[in-house]
Parts: structure tokens; C-alpha cells; sequence
């Protein structure tokens, strides 16, 4: 096979497929015969911060605490992005700067919206 045919393509694709499925169900088929299994009531019972829970195990959060969670992971993913840039910010120009300054203004509006939206206000 030549290495620019199609049949290539698809074989390489194939094998990427194989390897993504595999990879993540290899350890969970592992685990069913690997893992120890003694139960006994005491493993079993519900346990939170050393006292015996009381009621229903199922209680609904407010959908506020899921959007201060996306909110912190935005802007925790915005410093991961901005620390290498300042970093290497000398070496990039003003196309770089430029970029950056966009990406800001994003969240910038993305905050705002929250904001005026009172999302971010904790009731």
C-alpha cells in the first residue's frame, strides 16, 4: 500500500478507533474480574462527614450552583490560556496581542450577560 492511497486513510482510522475504544472499556472489564467483592452492610450504608444520613438520598440542587461552577471553570480555563501567553508575549507581536484581547472581550460579555442576568447573585 502506498502511504497517500485512501485505503491508508481508512486503515489509520480503523486502528485510531480500535485504540479509542479499547483503551477506556480494557480497565472497566479488567475491574469486573479484578476487583474484590465482600459486601457487607457497614461498606454499603451511606456515609457523609461521619454522620448517618437522614431522609432521601436524591435532593435537587439549585441550577445556580451549576453556573458558578461553568462560570469558575471559564475563567480558570482563561488563566490557563493567558499565563503561557504572557509568558512568550514578547516574542509573538501585536497579531498575538491582538488575539488575546479578543478572547477577553469574550468572556468580558459572557460576564456581563451572567451579570445582568442575576445569575451570579447568591440567594
Amino acid at each position: 500500500m502506498q502511504p497517500n492511497s485512501y485505503e491508508y486513510n481508512y486503515l489509520f482510522l480503523g486502528v485510531f478507533l480500535l485504540i479509542a475504544t479499547t483503551f477506556p472499556l480494557l480497565p472497566l472489564i479488567l475491574a469486573r474480574f479484578v476487583a474484590p467483592r465482600k459486601p457487607n452492610p457497614i461498606k454499603s450504608s451511606t456515609y457523609e462527614c461521619g454522620i448517618e444520613a437522614k431522609g432521601d438520598s436524591w435532593v435537587q440542587f439549585k441550577a445556580q450552583y451549576y453556573i458558578y461552577a461553568l462560570a469558575f471553570v471559564i475563567f480558570d480555563i482563561e488563566v490557563i490560556f493567558i499565563y503561557p501567553w504572557a509568558v512568550a508575549y514578547k516574542q509573538m507581536g501585536l497579531f498575538a496581542f491582538v488575539e488575546m484581547l479578543i478572547f477577553i472581550v469574550i468572556l468580558a460579555f459572557g460576564l456581563i450577560y451572567a451579570w445582568k442576568k442575576n445569575v451570579l447573585e447568591w440567594k
